[in-house]
This record gives structure tokens, sequence and C-alpha cells, in this order.
């Protein structure tokens, strides 16, 4: 864990449960393309740095989970490098208890402040064009969270964030964590035909041609729109749809997995009832899902 693999005469990638990605700049300077999970992530990355004699100039977020903006503090009080994240993100980056708020829906319980959901601040910049260095470029990716952006560096690798999630991660886990569905399929669309040298995805492994796995991500979002659509036959509230999505999958309920999937089956019932396949009704001051006649 934690080793520099290179993939171009200029791109890298740090071996990390989310993969961090780092570009060679001008002389001994170097990006960062996210920083890991948290305090000791960034020191092991810190050390890499040393070992190579490199210069760590900037930190590019793709986006604000804290699996990838862990290491910024450190990462930017050692080195002094900038950090930018996207939009929305770089708010979130700047202020992490949105993440956990985010999930929760108000306030997080003590179960929930934890670095897993909730990374230390950073000074973030919003990521714009005239930040990036030249042979950089940022690619959007919306669909998994607000504003996530994958890169593509000058020699054809292109960082690809979390937008695709492994086969086995898919085949263990079931319902992948992701906020604006709709967005979600478009990304994976154009992820689908998208050109490259070398793709890296955080969460699945490298490789030259991605088709087939994103096709596989665009399948498990319909299998999970279809069975969500299948128990809504007759209304029921959301705490009972999710209890029976965690049955029919065979999945544990944790306080951590009930706001990540919790979150995630709000974002299907809310794109599912804007395309007209459910529809809501009040009875005795409860909102019921149900299928549309």
């Amino acid at each position: 864990m934690y080793e520099l693999v290179q993939v171009s005469e200029r791109s890298y990638y740090i071996q990390s449960p989310a993969k961090i990605g780092l570009v060679r700049l001008e002389g001994q300077d170097v990006c960062l393309i996210d920083s890991g999970s948290d305090k000791d992530a960034g020191r092991k990355v810190r050390q890499l740095l040393d070992a190579n004699g490199w210069r760590l100039a900037a930190i590019y977020n793709t986006h604000s989970n804290a699996d990838h903006i862990g290491g910024n503090q450190y990462l930017q009080r050692q080195t002094g490098c900038s950090v930018y994240a996207p939009g929305i993100d770089c708010t979130f980056t700047r202020y992490p208890v949105l993440e956990p708020a985010f999930l929760y829906g108000g306030y997080p319980c003590r179960e929930l402040r934890h670095k897993f959901l909730m990374a230390q601040p950073s000074g973030a910049q919003e990521l714009t064009g005239a930040c990036l260095p030249e042979g950089l470029s940022s690619l959007p990716l919306p669909g998994h969270f607000f504003d996530m952006v994958g890169f593509r560096t000058g020699d054809g690798v292109v960082y690809l964030a979390d937008c695709l999630s492994s086969r086995e991660t898919l085949d263990k886990y079931q319902i992948g964590f992701l906020y604006d569905v709709a967005a979600y399929l478009d990304t994976l669309e154009r992820v689908r035909t998208m050109q490259a040298k070398l793709f890296v995805p955080a969460h699945a492994e490298a490789a030259e041609d991605v088709s087939g796995l994103a096709q596989y991500n665009i399948d498990k979002v319909w299998e999970i729109a279809d069975r969500v659509t299948g128990l809504c036959r007759e209304p029921l509230c959301f705490e009972a749809i999710l209890q029976r999505l965690f049955t029919s999958y065979g999945l544990t309920m944790n306080f951590e997995q009930y706001v990540l999937v919790g979150s995630t089956v709000r974002s299907y019932l809310a794109w599912l009832k804007d395309t007209g396949r459910l529809e809501v009704l009040f009875k005795r001051n409860m909102l019921l899902w149900r299928r549309a006649e």
C-alpha cells in the first residue's frame, strides 16, 4: 500500500484505498490529485515526495469526500502547498462538517463525526482553469458528488475520481454512493466512450479501456432503480423502502451505512419521481412513495 506507480513519463498514481494521482511539473515540482484519507496518508505521501526529492506545489481535489481530502491539512501545513477544489466541493473542503451534516440531514451525531466521513479542514481555493498548470485539464464528472471533476494530463492519462466502482465493489456492496442519478448516468455514458492512454479510477484498477466497467456501473444503476420501483407497488415510507433494500441485498445496517445508502436511496427516489416512475402521497402525516399509475 502507498506504492508509487509510474504510468507515463510524467504521470503516476499512489496505490491507496482511494488512489492518489501525482503529476510531475517543471523542475522538482509535482502536484497531487487528491491526498488520501487522513493525516497518516498525508505522512506517507510526504515520505514518497522526500524520497524522490520532489516539492509539492499544489493539491487538486476531485471532490470533497473525506477519503480524498483527508491528507490536505497535513500536507498543506508541512509543505505550504496550495489546495484547489471544484465548485460546491470547495466549501465542503474548507468546512468538512458539511459532509456528515448533508448525509444525515441535520447536525451529525458523534457516530458520524469521524475521519471516514469528516476530514480535517484545509485552506482550499476554488478550482478554475487559471490555477491549473500547463498540460493539466479538468473534466466535469458530476453525479457521484456535487461538482466532482477528473483530470487529464498532457501525456494522455485520465484520473477518473469516483465515477467508476470496480465490479468486485459493486457485487459486494451493491448500492454505491451517489448524489445525482441523472448526472451520474450522463457522466458514465461520456466515460464509456472516452479515449485515453490510461484511465486511473480511484476505486478500480487502472486500465486502457474502461468501457465495459462503465457499462457495468450503468447497469447497476438501472437495476437499483427497478428494484426501488418494484418495492413501491404499495405505498411505503422511506424507512420501509430502505429496510427492504438492505434486506433484499443482504446488507448490514449501521450508522455509516444508514446515511451513505440512505442518502443515495433518497436521490433515487427524487430521480424516479422527477422522471414519472414514482409519485408521492401524504397519509396520516407521513410521506409515502408509490409506483406511478
